[in-house]
């Protein structure tokens, strides 16, 4: 398989920022890193901004007045390409794009690679895996992020690669100086979106025990969404008010510069398939507690490059935080191992892959079996 995108022409089509969640950043880099080897790289965004912008506030006809002009452009943009890339998740999103973009590649004789990355993948499937599929084997490879999700697609005999997230290891590295000591005035974050499956209020509960033992301990959230004020009442309730923090939503150098600044970084999801903040805050050397759910097991190994615990379970995830507060051996141990973990998903092993992937489906469409 040739490694090169150079002189490519490729439609990614995806979600942009804002929202900046994973998917989102995902697309994003993935646009700038192919461009910056050399490919021409036409995005259609799934989430697009209304025109006209009223249309948005029109409940019933939102769906509308995003998906026409959304077909329209991706019938322009696969026209022009030689290969199409669908960031593909689960739900209402795979029918209403992703469904409609692999058809539109078939029907214009393009080769077509679904980047599948949904989270909620298991319970989709299980309700429509029949109707998924029929778009699906019209596809010339499936890619997924993680093990977790190439098992899942297996289960229904579909083939997958796995092609890891990407990382920008030009932005996302360790603090100059790596905090050895454990701290007395120790900064917790929390970089995840502000939902019910992300359950950050199981990270607030963990945090409310360290800062009765460490007074100047503070927590920085990352991240914004519908459980926002809930989870400033959790923070009142608690008497947490001047140790926690509500960043709002970071752009990728404060992001960077968020984990640099942390000494231990929270992730209390309860679906999950390989998230990138827990590959950043490696990456960045910042040790990891998180849950055991979904893909993150087979992201991480516990006590070797992250400490995991069950789901919602505050107490083991208090009981972790004291030992890596008490203990630089066991900091520095998952410190080091986070770092060579990181480095699988830098852009020039994961851009390889991606290369080979495209060159095989264009041959596979150029001289078909």
């Amino acid at each position: 398989m040739s490694d090169s995108v150079s002189n490519m022409h490729i439609c990614l089509v995806g979600p942009i920022p804002p929202p900046a969640g994973g998917m989102a950043n995902q697309t994003r880099q993935l646009k700038a890193l192919l461009q910056q080897d050399g490919a021409t790289v036409e995005l259609v965004a799934v989430n697009a901004p209304y025109r006209p912008a009223f249309a948005g506030r029109i409940v019933g006809l939102r769906a509308l007045f995003r998906l026409i002009p959304y077909i329209i452009n991706l019938y322009q943009a696969v026209g022009r390409a030689q290969v199409v890339h669908i960031m593909a998740n689960s739900g209402w999103s795979w029918h209403l794009f992703a469904a409609p973009a692999i058809w539109l590649s078939y029907l214009r004789r393009k080769p077509v690679i679904v980047n599948y990355r949904g989270g909620h993948a298991e319970t989709f499937f299980a309700a429509s895996w029949r109707k998924v599929h029929f778009s699906l084997r019209r596809a010339s490879a499936v890619l997924v992020p993680s093990a977790f999700l190439q098992q899942v697609f297996a289960s229904y005999d579909q083939p997958s690669a796995i092609v890891p997230n990407i990382l920008d290891h030009t932005l996302f590295y360790p603090a100059a100086e790596p905090k050895a000591e454990p701290a007395t005035a120790p900064h917790f974050i929390v970089t995840r979106n502000l939902e019910a499956i992300y359950d950050v209020a199981t990270a607030l509960k963990a945090f409310e025990l360290v800062y009765q033992r460490y007074s100047q301990a503070r927590l920085t959230i990352a991240g914004t969404g519908p459980l926002l004020t809930q989870l400033q009442q959790q923070v009142q309730h608690a008497g947490l008010t001047q140790a926690v923090s509500f960043a709002g939503r970071l752009d990728t150098t404060q992001m960077a510069e968020l984990y640099r600044s942390a000494d231990i970084m929270l992730n209390t999801s309860l679906v999950d398939n390989s998230p990138n903040s827990v590959i950043e805050a490696m990456a960045c050397g910042v040790p990891v507690i998180s849950t055991n759910v979904g893909g993150i097991p087979r992201l991480v190994t516990d006590k070797t490059d992250a400490l995991l615990t069950e789901p919602g379970d505050y107490q083991a995830m208090f009981t972790y935080a004291l030992q890596l507060l008490t203990s630089s051996a066991l900091r520095q141990h998952l410190v080091q191992n986070g770092l060579l973990n990181s480095s699988r998903f830098h852009w020039h092993i994961v851009g390889r892959q991606l290369a080979g992937h495209y060159n095989t489906a264009i041959r596979s469409m150029e001289h078909p079996a």
